[in-house]
């Protein structure tokens, strides 16, 4: 019996369910998410990643794009199902996030967390997660240009990382880029860096 067949618990019978997978292989890099509405409806999404990625910002992407899916719903009580046992374990902040590379998706999903009245994060085995796993597997090996989708099967292709969502505008009016090359030139650390951005730059 896998967890769309189990019985749901009184106070779990308005929650939304997705389960994520992302896969990362010589390929190409896809990413699947299935939403599972209360009266079970099935939503598939899926993805090709168009950048160069670890197999684990792979799962993290997958994971934004099921949760980003709800929140198009208005869906306000999720349950997040993933096979990815790293993914998981940090978003419930059971586990330090120590790859840098990890550490802007951990705080862009904790952002749209803010955004639903309750959400949970829990870990599947990899066999009860076979049916997204396929389908993420088979968005890695499609070659998706970045403006055009395949005709039968709709497939999006990311350009950029989805975490770049929770970059802001600068305030100052300056580049990006301005911080950097005031290091690069002068040596000069921004006013009130911390000793983290200090290290970051």
């Amino acid at each position: 019996m896998t967890l769309f067949e189990e019985d749901v618990e009184d106070e779990d019978k308005d929650k939304w369910i997705v389960w994520f997978d992302g896969v990362s292989n010589t390929l190409g890099h896809g990413i699947r998410a299935i939403l599972v509405s209360p009266n079970k409806q099935y939503i598939p999404f899926t993805a090709s990643l168009c950048f160069n990625y670890t197999n684990n910002i792979s799962e993290y992407e997958a994971c934004a794009l099921g949760i980003r899916a709800t929140i198009d719903f208005r869906v306000k009580l999720l349950k997040v199902y993933g096979d990815s046992a790293l993914v998981i374990h940090q978003l419930k902040g059971e586990w330090e996030t120590k790859d840098h590379k990890l550490v802007s998706y951990q705080a862009y999903i904790r952002k749209l967390m803010e955004l639903f009245d309750d959400i949970s994060f829990h870990h599947i085995p990899r066999e009860e997660n076979q049916m997204v796993d396929a389908l993420a597997t088979l968005a890695s090996m499609f070659k998706v240009s970045l403006h055009g989708d395949l005709p039968y099967i709709e497939f999006g292709c990311r350009s950029e990382p989805t975490h770049f969502c929770l970059i802001e505008e600068e305030e100052d009016g300056k580049p990006w880029y301005f911080d950097i090359k005031c290091y690069i030139e002068d040596k000069e650390y921004p006013p009130k860096a911390s000793d983290n951005e200090k290290r970051t730059l």
